[in-house]
Formats: C-alpha cells, structure tokens, sequence
C-alpha cells in the first residue's frame, strides 16, 4: 500500500494519480480541500494531530501491506527571523515536522512488524541554500535530514529504509503564484535554467521502493541548484 501525505495538491496529488493509473493500491491523505476525482482513494486526516493519526492507521490497518509512505504534506510562512512570530514557527514546524513524525512513529510498529517498510520524505533545496525569510521553513525541512537518518538507523535491520528527496523548484504546485519578473530570477539560479518535470519525482519514489540498500540518504532532484 502507497500512502500519500499533502495528496490533495501539487506534488502529492501527482504522484497519488500516477499511481492510480499504475493501478497501484495508494491512500491520498488530505486535511482541508477534498479533491473532486479520485475522492474514493483519499481519507481526511490532519497528520499533525497524533489522535487523528492513530485512528487512520488503526481503521486501515488490515490494509496496510507492503508499506510505502511519501510525505508530501507541509506548509510554509515566509518571513524574516527577527519579524517571525513564535506562532507562525511553531505552526511550520507542526505542518512540516510534527507530521513526519507521527506518521512514521504509527507506522513504523507495522513495518518493522512485516519486515518491510519506504518511508520517502519530502525535503528541498532551501536550508542548503539558505533563502532570506524562510527560516522556520529551512530549518523544518532540515529537521527531516536528521529525522530520517535516525529511522534509517533505527530499522535498518528491519527491511525498513528512510530516505529524504531534496527538490529544487518544480513547475507544479506553489512556483506558480510566484510573479513573472521573480521567476526569471529563479531560472538565473538553476543550471538548468528550467523548472524541474514532477516525473523526476515519481522516477525517485519509484527507485526508493525498488531498492533495498539504499537508507538514511539525501537525493538532490534539483538540476545543479546545489
């Protein structure tokens, strides 16, 4: 079973209907927005409310085979650190952070149980960069990097592997509300000098389920950003 956090937009919502035209089992986990097609294959949770998180995994658990969890759901607030209400951190670090780990601590016991587990958590290029005005937002993504590598450690001899994608800036999802004039500064930065295509993202989830030697890494899908 696919699991899809964030599904109900942008990344998420791609890779949950890539799946189901693959004919994959796959669970899209929304919060606030049901999305009109494919509304069988979603339930509503809010990943950072550990009792709601409890009762998905305990109402699913006959389900819950052959585990693969991408965690695509986050949030972000841009503002400069010393104008940054401790609210607007602690709501980013609750969307981006919280989330991830209550969704790994559920379902880890089931993974580590069938002795197989993909937990793939989606991260960026921007606390390796260090973008003006995004620090809750960095350092949430960051968090991930340590999340991950402590998971990767603590199931390794379990089948269970955690890795996180690093994306750079992709042509799906927030990237289109940012202004013409700021976009061409984006592409300057990019060697590429183009948006990334989501099917780079699938094609990495895809390698990460195949794989079982690969744990506790950093995959940079970002065109040479870093």
């Amino acid at each position: 079973m696919i699991i899809i956090s964030g599904a109900s937009r942008g990344i998420g919502k791609y890779l949950l209907e890539k799946y189901i035209a693959e004919g994959q089992s796959v669970i899209g986990i929304y919060n606030k927005t049901k999305p009109s097609m494919h509304s069988d294959r979603y339930v509503r949770v809010d990943v950072s409310n550990e009792q709601q998180v409890t009762d998905f995994v305990s109402k699913h658990k006959e389900q819950l085979k052959d585990i693969r969890f991408v965690h695509c759901a986050g949030v972000n607030l841009n503002g400069f650190t010393h104008k940054l209400s401790l609210d607007d951190w602690r709501f980013v670090m609750q969307g981006n952070l919280d989330s991830a780990f209550l969704m790994s601590k559920h379902l880890l016991p089931l993974m580590r149980e069938q002795n197989y587990g993909r937990l793939i958590f989606v991260a960026s290029v921007v606390p390796q960069i260090g973008v003006p005005g995004t620090s809750a937002y960095a350092s949430s993504k960051a968090a991930l990097w340590g999340l991950m590598k402590v998971i990767s450690k603590e199931n390794a001899l379990k089948n269970v592997t955690a890795n996180c994608l690093n994306l750079g800036y992709y042509n799906i999802g927030m990237i289109s509300e940012v202004p013409e004039d700021m976009m061409k500064v984006v592409l300057s930065t990019i060697p590429m000098k183009k948006l990334g295509d989501p099917i780079n993202i699938y094609n990495a989830t895809q390698f990460i389920f195949e794989s079982d030697y690969i744990t506790g890494t950093e995959i940079n899908i970002n065109g040479g950003l870093v």
